[in-house]
């Protein structure tokens, strides 16, 4: 394998250590708020504007995360050079956006976090054969701050205004103040986009940039964790089986609802109850209402929903209890390596201190060079027996086609494999 080719630091532009900012507040669209497209013959037009623009175009979306149990988009933002901004309210034209998705799919599309609004666009059939995603690019430019609002100040001098992001999209109809907001999200993305290329070009990061972004264009939407019940806030209170069983009954009755109603599972029952819940074991409804938040108004008409969950818990034979351990599908928890397995916690410890070692020297986040959890399996498999014989060359090789398998973009695994292969070859402590 040839040496990776690692960009100077000196080449990386230095962090602003100025206390007061001198950016130019960006109140207002330049073109003023648009009508929002919400008909069939509007989306045509839009789209037909859209097409007969030029250069890249500026995508962004907004969801009701926190407010609904879906990951839809409920307001599409689009800018481009000669066509101005679009706003587009997908929920009455669902069923209309083919002209479209013609209009835009083929373009260069750059957002900012893409990974976020990706998958909800998808579900509308608009999908992009390019992308340029200004967040990742901040990270691999080694940013310290890389949401919107930062590295607009940063690279372009203006100060987008905060507000409504964490707002419910959901309700119609939409303020004008929101409006106004969702329209700067793009004023100046496609200005952004150029000013983060040439920070990226003068670093030597350019194609790393652009492995990253097809990465994350073609990645889908993240596939559901399992179990997930276990992450309800409070749960390492509980300490037995059949308490966990409780939560879990409970947890899928609410997300049951949730789903069916298209209301976030928090705004259903929060955790808490359900684990106050859970631990409280009330046997009839007056002891359950007799607890937090199940007596209210609105929990009183869903008593009978709760109690039965927690009847099911109950009548679960122990066969069918939850283990109070959550089961691993790879390797354990990285604090128990050194009881269980010490050699592979020094080889975790020295791949991380490389890793870090090189992060730094490249100015990109450790995060960024390579999925932790694909160095912790590799740490955590490998045999040194069946590498006995190995010189440095092959161990790195064995390396970069562990990595390869494991989803690595050519650059990380350009990048980690030797100081991962030296890592795996250091002689164990004695």
């Amino acid at each position: 394998m040839s040496e990776p080719s690692v960009p100077s630091p000196e080449s990386a532009a230095p962090e602003s250590t100025s206390p007061e900012s001198t950016a130019v507040p960006l109140l207002v669209p330049s073109g003023g708020v648009p009508e929002v497209v919400d008909t069939p013959r509007a989306v045509a037009e839009a789209a037909a504007r859209l097409a007969g623009g030029t250069g890249p175009l500026a995508v962004d979306a907004e969801r009701a995360s926190g407010f609904r149990y879906s990951n839809r988009a409920y307001l599409l933002q689009f800018r481009r050079a000669g066509a101005g901004t679009v706003l587009v309210d997908p929920i009455p034209v669902t069923d209309d956006l083919g002209p479209l998705a013609d209009a835009i799919n083929p373009l260069e599309w750059v957002l900012h976090s893409a990974d976020q609004d990706l998958p909800g666009l998808a579900d509308l059939g608009l999908r992009p054969s390019t992308l340029y995603d200004t967040e990742l690019a901040g990270r691999l430019a080694g940013f310290d701050r890389v949401g919107l609002a930062a590295v607009v100040e940063r690279l372009l001098g203006l100060e987008l205004t905060k507000g409504h992001g964490a707002d419910d999209w959901s309700r119609r109809p939409l303020p004008e103040s929101w409006l106004n907001y969702a329209a700067l999200d793009v004023e100046v993305l496609v200005e952004l986009r150029e000013a983060m290329a040439a920070e990226l070009e003068s670093q030597g990061k350019t194609d790393w940039a652009a492995q990253e972004f097809e990465h994350v264009r073609l990645a889908g939407p993240p596939k559901p964790k399992p179990d997930r019940w276990r992450r309800t806030s409070q749960i390492h209170s509980l300490k037995s089986p059949r308490q966990l069983a409780a939560v879990r009954e409970l947890w899928r009755a609410r997300d049951e609802i949730a789903a069916r109603r298209d209301i976030a599972p928090g705004r259903i029952l929060p955790d808490s109850a359900i684990t106050a819940a859970a631990a409280a074991n009330p046997m009839s409804v007056d002891a359950l209402r007799a607890l937090p938040v199940f007596g209210g108004p609105r929990q009183r008409r869903s008593s009978r929903v709760w109690l039965q969950a927690l009847e099911r818990a109950r009548a679960l034979p122990e066969s069918e209890l939850p283990p109070v351990t959550q089961p691993f599908t790879g390797p354990p928890p990285a604090g128990r390596w050194a009881r269980k397995h010490p050699e592979a916690a020094e080889r975790l410890a020295a791949a991380r201190a490389g890793l870090s070692a090189l992060g730094e020297q490249v100015r990109v986040p450790v995060e960024n060079l390579l999925m932790p959890d694909l160095v912790r399996r590799l740490c955590w498999d490998f045999v040194p027996a069946d590498h006995a014989g190995d010189d440095a060359a092959a161990l790195t090789a064995f390396v970069d086609a562990t990595l390869a398998a494991g989803d690595a973009r050519p650059w990380q695994r350009e990048l980690t494999a030797p100081v991962l292969a030296a890592a795996l070859g250091r002689p164990a402590a004695t």
